[in-house]
């Protein structure tokens, strides 16, 4: 809940609050160039909040000293690390580590793509935010709904489930890209293309809640009692990790995959500055996000035919699998 929070106040309020075409039409009599916001405005206002709660808590929060704190495994940041690295060269957690850097490859391209190539075909940004909005009950309501097919001892088939409905969904992302600009006309986009969009991204929550809550159920389940935040961490960090590096080489590629022939330009570096100057136009004969979804797909069921039946295997491993050996 906190999290999706975080995420409608620093992302769809803000991109609404900020377009001065959102604020002239829905917020103002008058209309101004900007929005009721700026980006500097926003930062200053909750970086103020961050300050006063954050002192607020300090100063009038205290801590209960007749609790007797339980026996830590670790007492410092030396030990911390080495805890760490003794966890991950465990052969079930390294295994683990490995599996889940490289699951969600076949997601980065509609993840991290297809928003900004749908405001590249003119949907507005705040538009896009704003559908973020119904989105809101239901993603405190998936997490509910799935800890119950998660919360058993077998958490990671409905991560393994999810998976291949959440890849074609890529391809559906892909051909609603391609659909945009075929829809669009003079006063926007009509009512329907939003609807398709919202159930489009309604689909994707759903098997993105999936697969996160089902790993973040294991991540629970593998976590030794003792050390339980540290283990967690770790498992949560590498989770992480390993949706965010896939988006961020996807963002690369899907630049340099974005063949361009320039017409009426000479042969120098930077052909498109001449190409504008001299009254030519740039056509596009290949648009890497669509080569770049293909591949992803392939390479995500791919993983799933190959590495899904192992990956799964993960949750039959024995607790003493999972478990740190204990320092006298």
């Amino acid at each position: 809940v906190g999290q999706t929070a975080g995420y409608f106040l620093g992302n769809v309020l803000f991109l609404a609050l900020e377009s001065a075409s959102f604020c002239n039409k829905y917020l103002r009599f008058q209309p101004q160039p900007q929005g009721i916001v700026t980006l500097s405005d926003f930062l200053f206002f909750w970086g103020a909040v961050f300050l006063i709660t954050t002192t607020l808590v300090a100063l009038l929060k205290k801590e209960n000293k007749e609790l007797t704190p339980t026996k830590e495994e670790t007492k410092g940041i030396t030990d911390t690390y080495r805890l760490l690295f003794s966890i991950i060269k465990m052969p079930a957690v390294l295994t683990f580590c490995l599996l889940i850097l490289t699951a969600k490859v076949g997601f980065s391209a509609a993840d991290a793509v297809t928003g900004l190539k749908l405001v590249e075909e003119g949907v507005p940004k705040e538009h896009l935010a704003l559908l973020a909005v119904p989105m809101v009950p239901l993603q405190i309501i998936l997490p509910l709904i799935i800890s119950k097919y998660t919360a058993g001892p077998q958490p990671l088939n409905t991560f393994y489930k999810a998976m291949p409905f959440r890849l074609l969904l890529g391809l559906e992302f892909a051909f609603l890209v391609w659909w945009t600009p075929k829809v669009k006309h003079e006063g926007g986009f009509p009512v329907y293309y939003y609807v398709v969009v919202l159930l489009s991204y309604a689909l994707h929550q759903i098997t993105l809640y999936s697969m996160y809550v089902a790993i973040m159920a294991f991540n629970a389940k593998v976590s030794d009692p003792l050390i339980g935040g540290t283990y967690m961490t770790l498992l949560n960090t590498v989770s992480n990790l390993g949706g965010n590096w896939p988006s961020t080489v996807a963002l690369w590629l899907a630049v340099f995959l974005y063949l361009q022939r320039i017409l009426n330009a000479s042969t120098s570096a930077s052909l498109f500055q001449l190409c504008t100057k001299a009254g030519g136009s740039c056509v596009t004969t290949l648009d890497g996000y669509y080569v770049e979804s293909v591949i992803c797909v392939i390479l995500g069921f791919g993983w799933w035919f190959l590495l899904g039946p192992k990956f799964k295997k993960l949750q039959d491993e024995g607790q003493t699998s999972w478990k740190c050996k204990r320092t006298n």
